[in-house]
């Protein structure tokens, strides 16, 4: 069983959503249908050892007690602010946050027309400020459809999360569902996770394996189109001053600034804030406007 609440409008982006009203019950419309059976599901990535968890305890449990910390680091999150910039470009999109927790890591300027989300624990979702409406569910236990009708969202987001899914075609084929043509699903991922949560494929693999395992997930959903990995998103950030050369003389930082700036320079920071940063992996897709066998 899983609980939707719904909050109020409030005046301010980041504070515009304020005490939740009652809940609601999360009957599916009539025209979704069960996940486990579902027509776009062509076939499953994970056998049976695959998709197995050192800890087969039951998530819910797991997830209890709430967790109001980041997972990544501020680069890492910086990353997927910005791509969800670039790919949910208007205000007036709807966005679906898929086992999202007590931020969102939309852009604060952005004051999207509706915002809801999935996850684990009922306090971190009531915690989020950018949400206008939540539900609870075990999807690897519970794959029946979203509390959504169709074609409802502009965009579908799934933050560190897509290793914990033993089913995930079942809960792609769900999101293929709610979103409208030429919707978005951005799926992003690094190498920091709960261990133990994380399904067999996911846990040992690099994060080349990794990325191809989130497409094939994708290209095994009929309708999706051919998923598209990126590896780093700009930020803009010039080139940052060292330690060392903080009390150096100026001609000397200028030299070292404009060097970082250039070509080769950029390549050798790019490699030093990779080596020392989260590593950065995004997969993003889209329903396409035609189903792939009417084509």
């Amino acid at each position: 069983m899983s609980v939707v609440m719904q909050r109020q409008q409030h005046g301010s982006v980041m504070r515009r959503r304020s005490t939740p009203r009652t809940s609601v019950s999360t009957r599916a419309s009539s025209s979704s249908s069960n996940n486990n059976n579902s027509p776009a599901v062509l076939r499953r990535t994970l056998d049976g050892p695959a998709m197995t968890k050192l800890d087969p305890g039951d998530d819910r449990n797991f997830y209890a007690v709430p967790r109001m910390v980041k997972h990544v680091d501020d680069t890492f999150l910086a990353q997927v602010t910005e791509l969800y910039r670039q790919r949910i470009p208007t205000e007036e999109a709807a966005v679906f946050d898929m086992c999202s927790s007590w931020v969102s890591h939309l852009p604060s300027e952005r004051d999207y027309s509706f915002v809801a989300a999935h996850g684990m624990n009922a306090a971190e979702l009531a915690a989020n400020r950018q949400l206008d409406q939540f539900f609870v569910r075990n999807l690897n236990k519970d794959r029946s459809p979203f509390p959504h009708e169709d074609n409802t969202f502009d965009a579908v987001l799934c933050c560190v999360s897509i290793q914990y899914m033993q089913y995930p075609e079942e809960v792609l084929a769900e999101c293929l569902r709610i979103l409208k043509p030429g919707g978005s699903v951005i799926i992003t991922f690094s190498n920091r996770l709960f261990y133990q949560k994380a399904v067999a494929a996911w846990r040992d693999a690099t994060g080349y394996a990794r990325c191809q395992l989130v497409c094939s997930y994708l290209r095994n959903v009929k309708g999706y189109t051919e998923p598209e990995t990126i590896l780093e998103v700009p930020l803009g950030d010039g080139p940052l001053l060292p330690s060392a050369l903080q009390n150096a003389p100026s001609a000397l930082q200028q030299a070292y600034l404009s060097a970082m700036d250039m070509p080769v320079g950029k390549a050798i920071r790019r490699l030093a804030e990779r080596s020392a940063n989260d590593p950065f992996y995004a997969i993003v897709s889209y329903k396409s406007f035609k189903r792939i066998e009417d084509e």
